[in-house]
């Protein structure tokens, strides 16, 4: 298992597996009992469609489930990213 450490992946790109850009890594939100990771908060770009994607003030949240790879950008499955 390698490591990858939170400040690192500030900023980074969000990609759906199709090559379309959802917008940067803003902040990552975890469960404070368990440790698990919950959701990714995206800051959006503005021509994304945000109604398809749950949505927290400006931002949009995209579940950490829908991570796929994790690289020079983090990768998503666009089904599973929205609602």
């Amino acid at each position: 298992m390698s490591k990858i450490y939170a400040r690192s992946l500030a900023g980074k790109e969000i990609v759906t597996a199709e090559g379309r850009v959802l917008g940067e890594l803003e902040n990552i939100i975890l469960d404070s009992e368990t440790g698990r990771l919950i959701d990714l908060v995206v800051d959006p770009k503005p021509d994304l469609p945000r109604g398809r994607y749950r949505q927290e003030g400006k931002f949009i949240l995209v579940s950490v489930s829908s991570v796929s790879a994790l690289k020079d950008r983090i990768i998503v499955e666009e089904g599973k990213a929205q609602k």
